[in-house]
């Protein structure tokens, strides 16, 4: 047994105080490390908006994607088929129907032919349904894909698909990809900006703007088209905006020791939209007030100040991008005539020509459009066999048309080709994967290297799959 005096003295000799300071190059060590690893996180954070390069000379700067859900009838407004007209009221041929499945009729239903007639549009004899007038006359500025094709016959499944490459939720849209790889060109609105109009709101939901597995800074934001832009944006009674600054300066304040302490961009992403929104309540009601623009260019969009619509939506889609905001995304729903189609189809453009055929005309006299590329669309197209009595047709993915205009865009094109009957894409066939990794290209991203790491494996907007369609890039 050790005498009383040594346990004394191993005691002392092994007191917090002594482990601290001669076991510097242990926990000392540990407890440095750490201190100058937060340092380092707080040293080497930068803005996740702040503006990055492309990977090579970009085409645009910008998107405007007029997401026109529910999936218009290719057949009715871009692709006429003679042959359609003259079969209308028979069969389709055994042959074309093999191993093919509807969403809702039976595929041997007798065959619809085209509802309205077509005419053609500018030097390019670019050829349109004439309920298209307005935007038929920008044919000259329009390169138009008459072969699009789709997996999903189903809205939410093939929306999703469309805006994010997957039909299974949870992966980035293609507008939260762009910003991620180009940041903002502005402080105080959003990178990117989600509005709808229509009957209803998109069958795909939020999944359509969501960021997936990256940082939520780079989800898109919602706008109103009527009173505050965002909710909550106004202050409530009582707050000022010195105190309202104070209480962000102090919550930020928190969040930043949180952030020094784990690193989680999660937390950056609070930070920056506390501070996003406090700056937008001076910006955005100035923004989204389309009062403000001369009124022969209200009358150019078919705007009304004051109303919920898309030709509304348009003409601040335009002044937003203006203003630096990467990705205007605007829904108008619903397309989806499984009866009623001649009615609804005259309804939809009515809403929609003359305001998309101004966003071109106007983005143009601004010097904006070479900058700005608009994509217009759907999910899929519809089937050349009736539904609903003779004023109807179904879901079909596996043929659909869209345009694109501006942003490196060839317009006066033409791509692609139908069958006789417009049931397959059969020439210069174009996948969504196709059209996403296009749009990457024109943005100056090559679509295969442009990822983020998830779960283990790197994930890209295109899969695995996609080539860019250099026949339209002019």
């Amino acid at each position: 047994m050790l005498p009383q005096s040594t346990v004394t003295n191993l005691q002392r000799s092994h007191s917090r105080r002594w482990f601290l300071k001669d076991c510097g190059l242990g926990l000392g060590s540990i407890a440095l490390t750490s201190l100058l690893a937060r340092e380092a996180n707080a040293a080497n954070f930068t803005n996740p908006l702040t503006p990055k390069p492309s990977q090579h000379p970009a085409k645009a700067k910008n998107v405007i994607f007029l997401f026109m859900g529910g999936a218009p009838s290719h057949l009715d407004l871009f692709d006429y088929k003679p042959d359609l007209a003259r079969l209308d009221g028979t069969k389709p041929p055994a042959e074309l129907l093999k191993n093919y499945r509807a969403a809702f009729i039976n595929p041997e239903n007798s065959l619809l032919g085209p509802k309205f007639k077509f005419k053609n549009y500018g030097q390019a004899d670019l050829e349109m349904a004439e309920i298209l007038p307005h935007i038929g006359a920008q044919a000259d500025d329009i390169a138009l894909i008459r072969s699009m094709h789709t997996e999903a016959f189903n809205h939410a499944p093939a929306q999703i698909l469309l805006s994010t490459g997957s039909q299974q939720f949870g992966r980035p849209s293609l507008g939260s990809w762009v910003t991620y790889a180009l940041g903002s060109e502005t402080d105080n609105l959003p990178s990117f900006v989600v509005m709808s109009s229509g009957e209803k709101g998109p069958s795909g939901g939020s999944s359509n703007w969501g960021s997936g597995f990256l940082p939520s800074v780079y989800e898109g934001v919602q706008f109103r088209s009527t009173g505050d832009p965002v909710l909550y944006l106004s202050d409530p009674q009582g707050i000022t905006r010195s105190s309202q600054r104070a209480t962000i300066d102090a919550v930020n304040r928190l969040n930043q020791k949180r952030f020094d302490s784990v690193g989680d961009p999660e937390i950056q992403s609070r930070i920056n939209a506390f501070e996003m929104a406090f700056r937008m309540q001076d910006v955005a009601p100035e923004v989204t007030d389309i009062s403000r623009e001369p009124e022969h260019i209200q009358k150019l969009y078919g705007a009304t100040p004051g109303k919920s619509s898309f030709a509304n939506n348009c003409l601040l889609a335009r002044r937003l991008v203006e203003r630096g905001v990467r990705f205007v995304e605007l829904f108008h729903e619903s397309w989806d005539q499984h009866g009623d189609l001649v009615g609804g189809l005259k309804r939809n453009c009515r809403d929609v020509d003359q305001a998309c055929a101004a966003l071109i005309q106007d983005l143009k006299q601004r010097g904006l459009l070479e900058d700005t590329l608009i994509v217009w669309g759907g999910e899929f197209g519809r089937t050349p066999m009736v539904q609903g009595g003779n004023d109807g047709r179904d879901h079909h993915p596996n043929a659909f048309s869209m345009w694109l205009s501006g942003g490196g865009i060839k317009g006066g094109t033409t791509l692609g080709k139908t069958d006789e009957l417009g049931f397959n894409a059969v020439e210069d066939k174009v996948h969504i994967h196709d059209l996403n990794a296009t749009l990457l290209h024109l943005l100056g991203f090559d679509h295969t290297k442009l990822t983020h790491r998830s779960q283990g494996r790197d994930f890209r907007l295109t899969d695995v799959h996609g080539e860019v369609v250099h026949q339209i890039v002019a």
